[in-house]
């Protein structure tokens, strides 16, 4: 299992369903190496803290991903690729706000997650970027 979940709120996770979501997302973009990832599940004052510390910018977010530039290779081959925090308020809040489950929109959050993890970026406009469009994708994939 790809994912090393810590989760810091009292919801209850499906943890067999993210990592089906992470393998997928690592297929779907033809990453073959075994990697693990550390996923964080937190709260808003938390991830607005590191959201302050790491880019200057003091507000909640949804998703932060901090990768290791050089993909540090642990002890057994696997690729250490980083760590994700995601915002369990904020995610049920959006999935309100789209009309969907809390389920798919974390799984959104993790997906995109992840391809920041693997150097994806959307510098502009994110809903016209190839890291939307690789979310749909696997999100499609997975129903």
């Amino acid at each position: 299992m790809p994912l090393l979940i810590k989760n810091f709120t009292k919801n209850k996770l499906n943890q067999k369903y993210l990592n089906k979501i992470t393998e997928k997302t690592l297929e779907v973009t033809k990453f073959k190496k075994p990697v693990e990832i550390s996923l964080v599940i937190t709260g808003e004052k938390r991830i607005k803290s590191l959201n302050k510390k790491y880019r200057k910018i003091n507000k909640i977010t949804d998703v932060l991903s901090f990768g290791n530039e050089e993909f540090i290779s642990l002890p057994n081959k696997i690729i250490y690729l980083g760590e994700i925090f995601i915002c369990y308020p904020r995610a049920i809040r959006q999935a309100k706000q789209k009309r969907h489950s809390v389920k798919k929109e974390t799984s959104i959050l993790l997906i995109h997650g992840i391809l920041h993890l693997l150097g994806y970026d959307h510098k502009g406009d994110y809903k016209d970027s190839e890291m939307k469009v690789l979310e749909k994708k696997i999100l499609t994939i997975e129903r």
